[in-house]
């Protein structure tokens, strides 16, 4: 099972409608998926639909013994291939910030005993939807993840949001989970003709490099029509909807090539070619816009993991 955490530093930026479109388009690629909704706030879990539970995910938290977990964990209203260890407003106690908090490998140990034990099935991919912090919870979710996708809109407020951002997760990846590997920033809510989104994005790339991800996902009305009515965005149906899946099938297929690359290679190996990944562009990016650009990063660690694993 791949676990992805997706995260950002800030509410509002669509960190849950990323979430709920990459198991979206794992179902559509015919994978069985879980969603782990850590967010206090439950918009994955309302969006999802489950039944009732006799537990949530922070009894899991807590507990994480394969009874709890399956108390906490429901079907999901979209699929019966899609589950989901559900969220509640509790869960915002056992958020308090800082690297010291107790019981972080917590949730590693829940997701090792469902790859272990799977009720049913075995999942293909685990998605953790973050809150926008980076307190105990998303330490959480660091700890357990095989990759990690920050989400960010094109902002004034971009950039510096995304060095905190991959700053903790380099500090995780080398103190706790050295397999965590960086997904990418994934700039959410992106107006072509907008002038100030080209300038962010830009911005973006001569920060971070490859650590932006060369596709980026638009504004478009069809997401929060999904959502309203608690269906996929792959089975809404609308010009916009179309798009939008078929952009969150490139984002899925590079957080699964890039779990593909963190397992097979050798630190001393050569990185496959990524002239097909590069050539990917939303149709959202502007077309002056370099796929590649000098970074001034200060996460070299990070970024070579990109230069090698991100398409």
């Amino acid at each position: 099972m791949h676990t992805v955490a997706v995260l950002s530093l800030k509410g509002g930026v669509g960190k849950t409608t990323v979430a709920l479109g990459i198991a979206s388009a794992a179902l559509r690629r015919g994978s069985r998926a879980l969603v782990a909704d850590l967010d206090p706030q439950g918009n994955a879990t309302a969006t999802l639909d489950p039944p009732l539970t006799e537990a949530t995910l922070t009894d899991v938290l807590e507990t994480p013994r394969l009874a709890v977990i399956e108390q906490a964990l429901a079907p999901s209203g979209w699929s019966e291939d899609l589950d989901v260890l559900v969220s509640s407003e509790d869960l915002e106690l056992l958020n308090e910030p800082g690297p010291n908090s107790r019981r972080l490998d917590n949730l590693a140990r829940a997701l090792d005993e469902l790859t272990t034990s799977p009720p049913g099935d075995p999942y293909e991919i685990a998605i953790l939807d973050c809150p926008p912090s980076l307190g105990r919870l998303t330490r959480s979710a660091l700890m357990a993840a095989d990759t990690a996708l920050l989400v960010t809109e094109p902002t004034m407020y971009a950039v510096s949001g995304a060095e905190r951002a991959l700053e903790a997760i380099e500090t995780i990846r080398a103190e706790h989970n050295p397999r965590l590997r960086p997904a990418g920033v994934l700039v959410n809510r992106l107006r072509a003709r907008s002038y100030e989104h080209q300038y962010r994005v830009q911005e973006l790339r001569e920060s971070f490099g490859r650590l932006v991800m060369p596709t980026a996902i638009p504004d478009r009305l069809a997401i929060q029509q999904a959502q309203g009515a608690c269906v996929p965005i792959h089975e809404w149906k609308s010009p916009g909807a179309q798009e939008i899946g078929l952009t969150f099938n490139m984002v899925l297929a590079k957080i699964l090539r890039s779990s593909r690359a963190g397992r097979h290679r050798l630190d001393h190996e050569q990185p496959e070619t990524a002239e097909g990944a590069a050539a990917v562009e939303t149709a959202e990016t502007a077309p002056d816009e370099p796929a590649a650009a000098e970074t001034t990063s200060e996460f070299p660690a990070l970024r070579e993991l990109a230069e090698r694993e991100i398409g």
